[in-house]
């Protein structure tokens, strides 16, 4: 489900890999789900996934800070919309008032793919690809 596609380079090798990193991680968060792992497992792999994403996204923006990305708000604003949504799964989960479900899985795979190929596709080519 979490298949790393050449398309989605942008061509800043730091971010690729991290990108290529959180496909990594994001599969095996589902891997975990659909093996019907206990919910310690399913934490611990959620919660490493999303301390890598934070690491990410604080990577990502001061790259564009460096750079003077003039749209470095908005994509602020995405990073952190989808910390909000994560953060409120992550405490309902461990509340016991929901579980990872492949619904949540499609959300991932879909803000993964839809984030990189068009707000990191556009701040890309102002970084360059010595990053």
């Amino acid at each position: 489900m979490f298949e790393w596609k050449d398309e989605y380079r942008v061509h800043v090798l730091s971010v690729d890999a991290q990108h290529q990193n959180l496909f990594r991680m994001a599969g095996e968060l589902h891997a975990a789900m659909a093996a019907g792992q206990a919910r310690s497992v399913l934490a611990k792999t959620l919660d490493r996934l999303l301390q890598y994403t934070a690491m990410h996204f604080a990577h990502e923006e001061r790259l564009m800070r460096i750079h003077n990305y003039p749209h470095l708000p908005a994509h602020q604003a995405e990073h952190e919309a989808l910390t909000s949504q994560v953060l409120k799964f992550q405490a309902d989960f461990q509340n016991g008032r929901t579980t990872v479900t492949i619904q949540l899985m499609y959300f991932l795979k879909d803000w993964l793919e839809k984030h990189i190929m068009g707000s990191d596709k556009k701040y890309a080519p102002l970084v360059g690809s010595s990053q």
